[in-house]
């Protein structure tokens, strides 16, 4: 129990230090709202670390340490949108033996963006943002492909140190 909180508590610290990184870097996809979503990379690795539940509360608690560190309560809106969805599909996908790593990110990515749709949709009563989904759909392809290459490579060592503890 104590080993699973203190990996946890340290993923949330990561995360929310990834988090802080991306802001800092310019990267710039020429479009509103899409970055690479670094801090997802924790989640995507807790799923595969730890149990569900705990990679759950990972999740949430870095949703809302980041929006009231760095954030607004739109932001925390939004995230917590992309965050339930996205978290759930990469639950169920991660269940199902068929699917990779990436797969699994990939999914997360491209969810995670249209839960953000949804809330924006839903918040500012405009469904012309439905347009927006192509767009949206390719950034969360790319970037869900990039936090899972990463992901794939950074499991391995940090299970075979988590069980070292």
């Amino acid at each position: 129990m104590t080993k699973k909180l203190t990996v946890s508590a340290l993923l949330v610290a990561l995360a929310m230090i990834l988090s802080y990184l991306e802001t800092l870097i310019p990267f710039n996809f020429g479009l509103p709202g899409v970055k690479l979503g670094l801090a997802n990379l924790v989640v995507v690795c807790a799923l595969y670390l730890l149990d569900t539940r705990s990679a759950f509360l990972i999740s949430m608690v870095r949703i809302l340490l980041i929006a009231f560190t760095f954030g607004s309560l739109a932001a925390l809106l939004y995230s917590l949108a992309g965050g339930l969805i996205s978290f759930a599909v990469m639950a169920l996908l991660r269940r199902n033996e068929g699917f990779s790593v990436i797969g699994v990110s990939v999914a997360g990515g491209v969810t995670h963006n249209i839960g953000q749709l949804l809330a924006a949709v839903l918040i500012v009563e405009n469904l012309n943002l439905f347009f927006y989904v192509p767009v949206l759909i390719i950034a969360g392809l790319i970037t869900g492909l990039l936090i899972g290459i990463i992901s794939k490579y950074v499991i391995p060592p940090v299970k075979k140190a988590v069980r070292q503890m």
